[in-house]
């Protein structure tokens, strides 16, 4: 990990801009943009972005390449957003290798992204489907003429930007699948526990697996004239969906918000991919919508113009540009599967694949020939604005751990940028399994890079601003060591590494694989001018240890269910004091009963043992957030729901552990399948107006 940090500076201090050229009062910025035609003239011509390769006899509609550049008298840099699905390195090595021959321009200085439209022609071959060499040669010319168009525009100018949150427009469409529901991948394995695309209201599902980065960011150029240069916009949102050839509502977007800005037709309006590997726009907690791509583009469009006529704008803005190169294996095939892949190649006529099975049979094959890969990663600064830019398709929790980590003011990501090297899942959602974990040349990364990359471009943005990333905020804001709980765990956290114990007396926990992190917890007063947020439990637990836990505590949280009580035994163990995976599991456990007892009421259970029971009266909502308190004095035992207190009895004392667990019980089995949130642990017996109060901070939803 040293080695890696030490060559990642010694990158980065080689393209750094002079830090004398971030100082105020030295830049003046200029601007130009221009929106160049590369809609193919020779068809027909391969489309890629499906499991199978499609053709296109004809365009739908254009599709353009989107230049800005920017300048400050020191720097000169270059944005260029293409209407394509992907477009791998080694072909945009080259267009920017051509670009500093014809215009002067370093490579470093050169970021090239694709918006991700699935209707274009394919630049990059992946899954079933070849690239279109044809379009490549063709596209590649247009590039570089698109960059020497826009230098022609470059005039004095003045920049500013705004950042709306447009939660409408954009989902999780990874969904967790019930433990009992479970799909088969394409190697014949029954792991996928979340997948895309899962249909409306599916019952066989349970929540999404992450939360959804929704941020709508504009970054706009004027002259020093006031007149509209271009707009740069951002957003998460994977495609709408289109016939070929097309834009999709990239280019529907563009027209539309131009239309509300400027008159000129020299006015460029982009629209760049944010980190949408796992978002769309589809609500598949809702029932199905009626499909319209126009209304979508203006409907998003007239969102960006909101934030637009917010906008205070600057003439001085220091420009920067940073890059680094990040070497990363890929998940090859071991002996068997390779076998299987060898094999099934030996069946498959003609040049591509026809069907799933055989798309992944080559990918195995790829992937054995090339098992590691570079990745090209870069930063740029405008003042006080960032744009972290990733080679990959990259979940919206990743995208969201940047921002909440940069050390600018206001930072937004662009994926797909500078290369395709495929989905970046974070290490818990690999867990989980599916389409974007599947090993292929669209998701072949190894299990950490998403945390190593994350790394890397936190530290370019360090090196730009010249100040340290931002510490995870429920640290900074853990306050004091508080006497009267053992540990409080929030389960906000946006990686695997541990449950933060806030209560300051340092009981950290530690997340099982089985957990997806960051989606929204219960309403209320828990995390003032932010989202709550709560972990999703999906077969792992969080266990921790607290020195100095008696027979005399309170047990106290947030519980979330989504599992259907009657058709499971116990509908799951959320809260288990006892010794991991100790046979007859003696200790405390508090359950959500099942169809064999107690339906979908609390159940508390002592062991296999005493097989001591005490349940609740009322049934909890399902997929409806509750408050739920324990209490042991001893021998006896107290049940809450919502602060009013449901089932109280004696029960036997089995075990002694200073061990516990939330979302599963300490043998392993029923384990919880919702979300948790803020749960904390007393060294008392609490009475029933404190727990009352406990429940009164959230609201009903």
């Amino acid at each position: 990990m040293l080695r890696l940090a030490f060559s990642l500076l010694l990158l980065v201090s080689f393209f750094l801009v002079p830090a004398n050229s971030q100082e105020k009062g030295e830049s003046r910025l200029r601007a130009g943009a221009y929106s160049l035609d590369i809609t193919p003239v020779d068809f027909p011509c391969i489309v890629n972005g499906g499991f199978l390769e499609a053709t296109a006899k004809s365009a739908l509609d254009n599709l353009f390449a989107r230049c800005l550049i920017l300048e400050d008298g020191k720097e000169r840099i270059v944005l260029l957003v293409v209407d394509s699905c992907m477009m791998p390195r080694d072909f945009l090595d080259g267009i920017k290798k051509l670009i500093q021959e014809t215009h002067g321009i370093p490579p470093e200085r050169v970021m090239i992204s694709a918006t991700h439209t699935h209707t274009a022609p394919s630049v990059m071959g992946a899954l079933g489907s070849r690239a279109d060499d044809k379009y490549r040669a063709f596209l590649g010319v247009q590039l570089v003429r698109a960059v020497g168009l826009a230098l022609k525009t470059v005039r004095p100018a003045r920049a500013g930007w705004a950042v709306i949150e447009d939660p409408a427009h954009t989902f999780c469409r990874r969904w967790i699948f019930r433990s009992d529901k479970m799909l088969t991948s394409p190697f014949g394995e029954v792991n996928v526990r979340a997948n895309m695309h899962p249909g409306h209201l599916n019952p066989t599902t349970i929540g999404p697996s992450g939360p959804v980065d929704s941020g709508l960011s504009i970054l706009s150029l004027q002259g020093t004239d006031g007149k509209p240069i271009a707009i740069f916009a951002n957003y998460s949102m994977h495609y709408y969906g289109s016939g070929p050839v097309s834009s999709d509502y990239y280019g529907r977007f563009c027209n539309s918000l131009a239309k509300k800005i400027s008159k000129d037709p020299g006015f460029v309006a982009v629209m760049s991919q944010g980190t949408s590997g796992d978002l769309m726009w589809m609500d598949y907690g809702s029932a199905s919508p009626k499909r319209d791509i126009q209304a979508f583009a203006d409907a998003v469009a007239s969102e960006a113009f909101k934030a637009f006529q917010s906008i205070q704008y600057k003439d001085e803005v220091p420009l920067g540009m940073a890059e680094t190169r990040l070497r990363l294996g890929r998940r090859t095939p071991d002996e068997k599967r390779l076998d299987w892949a060898k094999k099934l190649q030996e069946k498959i006529t003609g040049p591509i694949p026809k069907n799933r099975e055989e798309v992944y049979a080559l990918e195995q094959i790829h992937l054995h020939e090339q098992p590691n890969v570079e990745l090209k990663l870069q930063a740029i600064r405008l003042g006080d604005l960032a744009i972290a830019t990733f080679p990959n398709e990259v979940f919206g929790i990743t995208g969201l751990k940047i921002k909440e980590r940069s050390p600018f003011k206001t930072t937004f990501n662009i994926e797909l940028a500078n290369g395709s090297e495929g989905y970046i899942p974070p290490p818990e959602q690999h867990a989980l399994g599916g389409y974007t974990t599947w090993p292929a040349r669209t998701a072949a990364l190894d299990v950490q890079a998403e945390p190593k990359i994350v790394d890397a471009l936190l530290l370019l943005l360090e090196q730009l601003k010249g100040e340290k990333r931002k510490p995870w905020y429920y640290e900074q804001a853990s306050g004091q060591k508080e006497q009267s709980k053992l540990a409080a765990y929030r389960l906000e956290e946006m990686e695997l590494s541990r449950a933060f114990d806030s209560s300051g007396n340092n009981h950290h926990g530690q997340y099982e694989k089985g957990v997806a992190l960051w989606l929204t917890g219960p309403p209320g007063e828990f995390s003032p001018g932010r989202t709550n947020r709560a972990a999703h439990f999906a077969g792992g637990r969080m266990k921790f240890n607290l020195p100095g836990w008696n027979d005399t505590y309170t047990v106290e949280g947030w519980i979330w269910n989504g599992f259907p009580v009657k058709d499971r035994a116990v509908a799951g163990y959320f809260f288990s004091r006892g010794k991991d995976g100790e046979i007859g599991a003696p200790g405390d456990h508090l359950a959500l009963g099942g169809k064999s007892m107690a339906e979908g009421k609390l159940l508390f259970f002592n062991g296999n043992t005493v097989k001591k029971v005490i349940a609740g009266e009322t049934v909890l909502g399902f997929k409806t957030w509750h408050h739920v308190a324990l209490v042991r004095q001893g021998k006896q035992v107290m049940l809450y729901l919502d602060g009013k207190k449901e089932a109280q009895g004696e029960a036997e004392i089995t075990g002694n552990s200073q061990g516990g667990f939330l979302g599963g019980r300490s043998d392993g089995f029923a384990p919880f399948e919702g979300k948790l949130d803020e749960f904390a642990i007393y060294p008392m017996a609490l009475d029933e107006d404190a727990i009352r109060k406990m429940a009164s901070r959230g609201k009903k939803e």
